[in-house]
């Protein structure tokens, strides 16, 4: 294993027709079940939804005046936020219209105009993602300035600050997550500023601006200069860590593969995925991305369904020996801990997720 990355999964290559068949029985069960049918009704209702709990906010932050008591209202607003990206999500994902066009200005109003976020980066970045999870020099979830998720990364920074870092990665990591806000914002106007071709331009651009130009005008009229500035800091802070906390579970500390690697759909995409065990509320916090199998399963799969989906999946992928992990949310956070601190700390050995480690040693 010298010289190669030290995560990569071991798998049985198949022929194309053999490594099929399970997932196609598998989508003519939830076939059958009605479980990729539209939510015509509850995505209406999110979406009517989203501007009439933005004028509420709006007018409370105005209502409630010039006081610090609005760094509370702050934390109002990330929360709206997020839940918002998560509806645009959906819509990127298709789970809302049938209509592709359809979905795509659902996104683009959404993320740009709601939220900040440009629409075409988020869905350059998530589909490649969606393809090839946990494959080094594939997938970008795994591919971050600030974050090394193997040793070879870890290995790459020079510069002594970066370094200590990233040595330190496992005990930097929530606080670098109040940062990921500014980055997805930034992000966002890197692209649609970038030379080339770049679709739909304009029209994300000019969402863009006029988010955030009435955003911060309503900011910076209500609130004295001061308290602008630390209202933005909150608002932003627990903007990215709300969603970082509810992304970074679903893949990091789970195993990957190596670049050029493959394995078939139904294995790649169960294995690489861990959902969170929890309740509805559960659910609702965390925008649906606690089924995370299901969802790489069937991205365009709406929301509501993924639950049920969940009973028949995972007794699917047992019967078929094909790992289907799934944790509490606090436990997860601890896996992905323990697993970049090994690789800040240049652990040299292959690693597996905790829970696939355990069973499989139970099965010896």
């Amino acid at each position: 294993m010298a010289g190669r990355p030290t995560v990569s999964v071991e798998f049985t290559p198949t022929r194309s027709r053999d490594a099929v068949r399970p997932y196609l029985v598998l989508a003519e069960r939830i076939r059958s079940a009605g479980l990729l049918r539209r939510r015509y009704g509850y995505y209406w209702t999110m979406l009517l939804a989203v501007p009439i709990v933005y004028a509420a906010c709006i007018v409370s932050f105005i209502a409630i005046g010039d006081t610090w008591w609005q760094m509370f209202t702050a934390a109002a607003f990330a929360i709206v936020f997020t839940q918002t990206a998560f509806l645009g999500h959906d819509a990127a994902h298709r789970q809302i219209f049938k209509s592709g066009k359809w979905n795509d200005w659902t996104s683009i109003v959404v993320g740009d105009l709601f939220i900040g976020m440009s629409y075409g980066w988020w869905q350059s970045k998530h589909t490649r993602h969606h393809a090839q999870p946990n494959t080094v020099g594939e997938d970008p979830d795994i591919e971050l300035p600030v974050i090394a998720f193997t040793p070879e990364q870890a290995a790459s920074h020079r510069n002594p600050v970066a370094r200590w870092l990233i040595a330190h990665q496992g005990w930097l990591f929530f606080p670098i997550l109040l940062l990921e806000g500014v980055s997805l914002h930034l992000s966002g106007f890197k692209r649609v500023l970038s030379r080339g071709k770049v679709e739909r331009r304009w029209a994300e651009l000019g969402l863009l601006v006029v988010r955030f130009a009435l955003y911060l005008l309503v900011v910076f009229m209500v609130l004295s200069p001061d308290k602008a500035a630390v209202f933005l800091v909150i608002q932003l802070g627990l903007f990215g860590f709300y969603m970082g906390m509810s992304f970074a579970p679903n893949h990091k500390g789970m195993p990957m593969l190596l670049a050029g690697e493959r394995m078939d759909f139904l294995h790649h995409q169960a294995k690489m995925s861990r959902n969170i065990r929890g309740s509805r509320f559960i659910d609702v916090a965390m925008g649906g991305l606690n089924f995370q199998i299901e969802h790489h399963l069937f991205p365009s799969m709406a929301r509501p369904h993924l639950r049920k989906a969940a009973a028949i999946i995972s007794e699917f992928c047992k019967a078929h020996g094909v790992p289907y992990t799934e944790t509490r949310l606090w436990q997860s956070y601890g896996i992905v801990l323990r697993y970049i601190n090994r690789v800040g700390l240049g652990a040299k050995d292959p690693f597996e997720c905790p829970l696939l480690e355990a069973r499989a040693s139970i099965g010896k």
